[in-house]
Order: C-alpha cells, then sequence, then structure tokens
C-alpha cells in the first residue's frame, strides 16, 4: 500500500517528519510541495498525507494553495502532521475544514512539537530539550505510522480552546495578510559575502540578489529559512536576531535544502 507525503519546510523540521515517518512506513515517497499551477497535484499512492509547519497559529500560505490544487479523490486515505512550537491550536482543523470544502476528507491529523524556529522571538532553547523533542517525535511517528497503515480515521488534534479562539481564530487572521509583507524586516550586515545560499533555499522564491546582496520581494511566508541558513549569520530581521542562536533541524544538511530548490528548478523547466 504506497503512501504520497507532500511535506513543506523552511529550516527542515517538517522535512525531517516527512522523512522520517517515509522510513517508518516503508513503502513511501516524500514530495515537496512545488507543483505546476496549472494542474491539480493527483497521488499515485492509495493514501497520501501533508506535513508541513504551523504559521502564527494557522497554515501557511503555500499549503492553502497546495491543498487548494489537489485533485479529488474520495477513495484516498489522506492525513496531516502540523509541525509546531507547542501550539498546534486549530491548524488542523482548519485544514480539514478547507479540505472538506474541496471534496476531499481528512480521516486524520496529528500534531508534533519541535524546537521553535521563529527566531524573531527567540533561539530554539537548550540543546538536551532539542535533543528531548527530536526523540518524543521519534516515538509519536511511530504512533502515526500505525494509524497511516491501518487507514484508521481519527478527529485531528488541536489545542485547547482558548487556543482555538484567540491564537488561530483571531490573531491568525488579523495577521494573515499582512505576511507577505514582513520580510521588510529582514536585512544583512557586513558578514555578507553575497553567496546567494538565501536566494537558492527560498522555497516561495522570495529572494533575488542584487549587487551581491539579498533583497526581499514582499511574497514572504515566515519559514525563516534564509536567516537560519545563511552560513555567515549576515542575515537579521528586526533588531535582536544578532544575539539569538540560529536553528535548522540538525539531522537535516544545507546539501538538502539545496537539492530540494534544483528539484523545484527542475519541474519548473520540464
Amino acid at each position: 500500500m504506497k503512501t504520497d507525503i507532500y511535506f513543506y519546510t523552511g529550516t527542515g523540521n517538517s522535512y525531517w517528519v516527512a522523512r522520517t515517518l517515509a522510513n517508518e512506513l516503508g513503502d513511501a515517497e516524500t514530495h515537496p510541495m512545488f507543483w505546476n499551477e496549472e494542474e491539480k497535484v493527483a497521488s499515485r499512492g492509495d493514501a497520501a498525507g501533508l506535513i508541513f509547519p504551523v504559521h502564527i497559529w494557522g497554515l501557511p500560505r503555500r499549503v492553502i494553495a497546495f491543498a487548494n490544487a489537489l485533485a479529488k479523490d474520495p477513495t484516498k486515505y489522506w492525513f496531516a502532521v502540523a509541525v509546531n512550537a507547542g501550539q498546534v491550536a486549530a491548524t488542523l482543523m482548519q485544514l480539514k475544514k478547507l479540505m472538506n470544502a474541496n471534496g476531499l476528507s481528512l480521516k486524520a491529523g496529528f500534531e508534533i512539537p519541535m524546537a521553535s524556529n521563529y527566531i524573531p522571538w527567540g533561539g530554539p532553547g537548550p540543546e538536551d530539550e532539542i535533543r528531548r523533542k527530536i526523540n518524543d517525535a521519534r516515538e509519536k511517528i511511530k504512533t502515526i505510522s500505525a494509524v497511516v497503515v491501518r487507514r484508521e480515521t481519527r478527529p485531528v488534534e488541536k489545542g485547547p480552546l482558548w487556543q482555538n479562539v484567540l491564537l488561530s481564530g483571531l490573531l491568525y487572521k488579523l495577521s494573515f495578510r499582512h505576511i507577505p509583507a514582513m520580510d521588510k524586516k529582514f536585512w544583512v550586515d557586513e558578514r555578507c559575502n553575497g553567496c546567494g545560499i538565501c536566494e537558492i533555499i527560498c522555497p516561495c522564491r522570495n529572494i533575488e540578489m542584487n549587487h551581491e546582496k539579498p533583497s526581499w520581494l514582499h511574497g514572504c511566508e515566515q519559514c525563516l529559512a534564509c536567516i537560519q541558513w545563511c552560513p555567515r549569520e549576515a542575515i537579521q530581521y528586526g533588531k535582536k536576531t544578532p544575539g539569538y542562536e540560529r536553528y535548522h533541524h540538525p539531522e537535516i544538511k544545507l546539501s538538502d535544502l539545496t537539492s530540494l530548490a534544483k528539484e523545484k528548478q527542475r519541474g519548473r523547466s520540464e
């Protein structure tokens, strides 16, 4: 029973979850959320999953667009995993409602807390805490794998009522339309050597190099891949990030992200 796993990642947490789950399932393939926007996304497996980070207590724009591009297939078993920094809130409920509106049924939805990569609010925390979360995630992935193999239907996981109402219901909705322009707070310091890595790995192609310095194009999704993967820690956001520790998943390498970028470019050229 083949499973297709579609993932969206910035700093590697969701990519790691997708890769680990695929290994646990066995007959599974991972696919980054890159697609021809003129066509529907049709999974060839009898089960398919969406794995993505929670952005400001809700679905990232890319995940919304991808879900809207899914081909209708009422026979397919759909599941989702929302990777978050401790507050999944109503993100999976939002996805379930969106998929229902598109004639698809989300049979199960899971949350996995990981180290925070939202550096404007601080670093990822102590190393032992990061490692504990990774170990807990491995155990949760085993549970998810068993549910998917059995094709079980379960209620999607969610936060307490106050999070669902205040964070997903109010703050997410108030913030959503402002996210693309939030990149105006990015800047580079004197350590930038114009390597262009930020341009290459940005999953929404929101960065271009001008005079060997990155420029942000106001189509940001706040994944923060650029600031977290900069090898010289030259990219900053606001005033505080020069003093904050960078983070990307310790088992994901920069070469993994650049390979995904090349895969995206090949898809555009075909």
